[in-house]
């Protein structure tokens, strides 16, 4: 069962444009990159494509990293370690592909190769500053 997020910070990822790090496993040895994301109903939703894909196809442990402040100065910070299930569902890829990229104001079709992954939270570190 996906553990879940403290409210106040559900409410500051939910709807925000910010941008998550996921971090996969691959020989024991980590791999980050940028991602726009969506979360909904305690799940999160990524789309990806060449490493990280490979990776979570391999070692379902995925992490999410986010923060957000100015000027470097973090006003907060939250990590959450979790499950990822690679979604092979050519519609369901699309249509969550669409739901992103709207969220983050891009062409909905834009990146439409990129292969849909779920992210259910295990653990959840959250702070303020």
């Amino acid at each position: 069962m996906p553990r879940e997020l403290p409210p106040e910070l559900e409410s500051r990822i939910e709807g925000a444009r910010l941008v998550a790090h996921l971090a996969t496993c691959r020989d024991d040895r980590p791999h980050s990159a940028p991602v726009w994301y969506r979360y909904e109903d305690g799940t999160f939703e990524v789309m990806t494509t060449g490493t990280k894909l490979a990776n979570l196809r391999a070692n379902p442990r995925a992490a999410l990293s986010f923060q957000e402040g100015a000027d470097g100065h973090p006003e907060w910070m939250a990590t959450v370690l979790g499950s990822a299930t690679v979604v092979e569902d050519t519609a369901a890829s699309r249509a969550a592909n669409r739901r992103i990229n709207r969220k983050y104001g891009a062409d909905p079709d834009d990146w439409s190769e990129n292969v849909l992954v779920r992210i259910d939270p295990g653990s959840v570190t959250y702070r303020t500053y």
